[in-house]
């Protein structure tokens, strides 16, 4: 039997359904943000420039987006067409910091409502989808241009989930590690591995392993095909591994820590240069 704090393989790639979880989440950063004291929403926190406040602001500026476009089917900016991914992400930022410069004139308490108020609305939008449906975005940091609508939702909640925990860090209260609501993230973030390793040469067959400590911890394959990689069940060695603490991982695909740091915490087995291609994967659109 595992110890709580070795990993699980990861054996299924099934879709990831996270729907019933935004409850308990959202829950949690309601219940957290009530709590904070006047100068704990000035904090500076992992997302770069903004603070406390900014990343509360930002997560309800996703709510907003989502039922506007995807529920109401008003989109009011269009994004400019795709020039490429930096343009593409160049115009995600600048409406996102357009968001929170503004949102600074709202009040916490304000912030709170309506962070309760569309948190139940876009949990009721996402229980009234099909999940293998198309979705309305695809996954762009998995390299998908069409996603299904549980990969949307399981992305949508890795946001979620992983701005919280920047909360968490900057007011020093205790992160969401439970393996319920921490291993969807890890398991979602894994499904966009064979896109970072799209520029890896290797011979066929190749198999590399990331492994995640901790309770919410597991093991995840990704193999080189005959013309790409896939994430894959797999039990043999692989050709090198990467292990890493759960606390570290999603601050590395968040870009909270950048690989050249992460490289000194994290232990490799085997083909070093194909361990380290596993710290270039970046989660978030950035």
């Amino acid at each position: 039997m595992s110890s709580p704090n070795s990993p699980i393989k990861t054996m299924s790639l099934q879709p990831i359904l996270t729907i019933d979880l935004f409850p308990v989440l959202e829950g949690k950063l309601i219940e957290l943000l009530r709590c904070l004291r006047h100068d704990d929403w000035s904090r500076p926190t992992l997302a770069k420039q903004w603070t406390v406040k900014d990343v509360a602001s930002h997560l309800l500026d996703g709510n907003l987006k989502r039922l506007s476009i995807h529920r109401d089917g008003f989109f009011g900016l269009q994004a400019p067409p795709r020039d490429g991914y930096d343009a593409f992400i160049a115009f995600i930022n600048r409406n996102n910091a357009e968001w929170v410069q503004a949102a600074r004139r709202l009040s916490p308490q304000v912030l709170i409502d309506l962070m309760e108020i569309t948190s139940k609305q876009v949990y009721e939008l996402f229980r009234g989808l099909d999940p293998l449906a198309p979705a309305l975005w695809g996954v762009t940091w998995a390299g998908e241009k069409t996603s299904a609508n549980w990969f949307d939702i399981a992305r949508e909640y890795t946001e979620r989930w992983h701005h919280q925990q920047q909360i968490r860090v900057a007011v020093d209260r205790p992160g969401i590690s439970s393996r319920e609501l921490y291993f969807p993230v890890l398991d979602t973030f894994m499904r966009g591995m064979p896109h970072a390793f799209r520029s890896v040469t290797a011979r066929e067959g190749t198999v590399v392993e990331i492994q995640i400590t901790g309770e919410a911890g597991g093991s995840w394959f990704v193999e080189k095909t005959d013309s790409n990689w896939r994430l894959e069940q797999h039990l043999s060695p692989a050709d090198a591994t990467l292990k890493m603490d759960q606390e570290l991982a999603w601050r590395v695909f968040t870009k909270a820590v950048d690989a050249q740091r992460a490289a000194r915490e994290v232990v490799i087995i085997g083909d070093r240069s194909l361990a380290m291609q596993a710290l270039s994967l970046v989660a978030v659109l950035a």
